[in-house]
């Protein structure tokens, strides 16, 4: 058992300020200090968030009016997934917020669509359960007054922003002001003893000591993984990319290209981001070296970039001005996040990949858990279990939900994607096989109560893969001893449609993402 008053950050960066502002705000007695080197480059991941950031900025009491312009920031009311399905297929949403309950069936009155109207577009699901839906393909900001049913503005957005940026406003706005030490050093030495983490030497020839460290080193990760030497369990046999290259590209139109989404295009090898910041697009290509080379990862992004997909009005980018950015990941986490007085938060303690904008999820998930289970000041290995257990099934859990959009995907026009397909992963998925899918897999029965796993429902959806199968619709027909579900689907047919127009005659009024933003923000 021992103390954790005093706490060092080794790190800056997103992780190391994230993690500083979440302490000092609710341990703010307590000595609390971040070392970062000068030398080092911020890696500068997580552009695109969640909405469950909200949540942890609103904690903190930071409101967005305080960091918006400061970060180059915008909004983000969903999720694109283009040609993922299958090459040049199309592309359908993951909105964020809850889905409309159209009938007793919940939600799964859509797969019941499908099954009585086969030919039904994967796309129509979220057209069908969201209303504002047409604002986010019309990149307008959806009007925050209930006229939108479940929209609201808090709950259903996340952002977009420069991470570094974000990083240094909450230094300098944040965390300092609220004493937040800080100490700009290189780290020459650590020592170790059967406690963990003895002392640490910098460069100065300085010694710092204390409670507990947070290893915010991202993949070095300096404390837990070189110093402590905790084993590191890959997920490579279930997340195909290791590798990224990754840009900023200026507007060409920035009315039409400032849009409520990142967008993510499946291509040959792996998939590119586009996330729209208030100045800039950053962009980025993530795929796998074991089916093409750095540099010709680097020719199918650039080809991208002046592809049909990236251009606006025919107009070309000119790339030969772009810097583009090399990044090597390292996919997976360790065993332990926490081991002995070491704690890692961010790429230190693992990753999975950029898809689903998982990067500062992570971040801001673990740290709720850590001033959970340091709340008493002194922590045992009670403690240190719970986090390990609770963090470990968070990553696990996000990881495999990740790994199926490549598993689900239909794509066969690569080795890249051939391999995913033949891919045995069973001993991984378990806990989708036989939880998330749940009742609606397992039992000849139908439970109308949608799975919990966030967007899961979208992206089966999305990739064609029905939640509620056709074989148990079948069954529930059968046990209900009639098929009065065609009739409550051809009523909600009626239903749907009036609703897709009031969404679209209301989208009218909403403002533009550009006017909205420039109006609240940047004027």
């Amino acid at each position: 058992m021992y103390n954790t008053n005093r706490i060092v950050i080794i790190g800056g960066g997103s992780a190391g300020w994230m993690s500083a502002a979440t302490l000092i705000n609710y341990f703010p007695n307590r000595d609390i200090t971040l070392i970062e080197s000068p030398n080092v480059p911020i890696m500068g991941v997580g552009e695109s968030t969640l909405g469950y950031i909200k949540f942890w900025m609103s904690s903190l009491g930071i409101d967005e009016k305080d960091f918006f312009k400061h970060t180059d920031a915008s909004y983000k009311l969903s999720i694109k997934f283009t040609d993922f399905y299958k090459k040049d297929y199309g592309s359908f949403h993951y909105p964020f917020g809850s889905p409309a309950q159209t009938s007793e069936l919940g939600i799964n009155s859509w797969q019941y669509k499908k099954y009585y109207y086969p030919e039904t577009d994967p796309e129509d699901y979220c057209d069908s359960n969201y209303p504002w839906m047409p604002c986010i393909r019309q990149n307008k900001i959806p009007i925050d007054d209930g006229r939108f049913g479940e929209f609201k503005m808090d709950w259903c957005s996340a952002y977009h922003f420069d991470a570094v940026k974000f990083a240094n406003w909450l230094r300098e706005n944040y965390c300092k002001p609220k004493g937040v030490k800080h100490i700009l050093s290189e780290v020459r030495n650590i020592e170790v003893d059967e406690n963990g983490i003895k002392e640490i030497i910098l460069d100065d020839g300085s010694k710092v000591t204390s409670d507990l460290y947070v290893d915010c080193t991202g993949w070095k990760s300096l404390l837990l993984g070189n110093a402590l030497k905790e084993p590191f369990d890959s997920y490579s046999d279930i997340i195909p990319n290791n590798r990224a290259w990754a840009t900023q590209i200026p507007y060409l139109d920035k009315e039409k290209e400032l849009e409520p989404y990142t967008n993510c295009t499946a291509i040959s090898n792996g998939w590119v981001w586009n996330i729209p910041l208030w100045s800039r697009i950053g962009t980025g290509y993530v795929y796998s070296d074991k089916f093409i080379s750095k540099e010709g990862a680097l020719e199918e992004f650039k080809t991208h970039l002046n592809s049909n997909k990236m251009t606006v009005s025919d107009k070309k980018r000119n790339l030969d001005d772009l810097k583009f950015k090399d990044i090597e990941m390292r996919i997976g986490i360790h065993e332990r996040t926490w081991v002995k007085n070491v704690i890692a938060i961010g790429l230190s303690a693992g990753f999975i990949e950029p898809l689903e904008s998982n990067g500062l999820y992570t971040v801001h998930e673990f740290l709720n858990k850590l001033v959970e289970t340091i709340g008493r000041e002194r922590v045992n290995q009670w403690d240190l279990d719970g986090y390990n257990y609770a963090t470990k099934k968070m990553y696990d859990y996000f990881a495999k939900f990740v790994s199926l959009h490549y598993l689900l995907s239909q794509r066969d026009d690569s080795e890249y994607w051939i391999d995913m397909s033949k891919r045995s992963v069973s001993h991984r998925m378990e806990e989708f096989l036989n939880d998330s899918f749940s009742e609606l897999l397992r039992s000849k029965y139908i439970s109308h109560q949608h799975d919990k796993s966030g967007g899961l429902h979208c992206i089966s959806a999305g990739l064609n893969y029905p939640i509620v199968s056709p074989y148990n619709i079948k069954n529930s027909i059968f046990y209900n001893y009639n098929d009065g579900y065609k009739k409550l689907v051809d009523s909600l047919m009626e239903v749907w449609k009036n609703n897709k127009s009031y969404g679209e005659k209301l989208t009218k009024d909403c403002p533009s993402v550009y006017e909205y933003i420039r109006q609240n923000f940047y004027c």
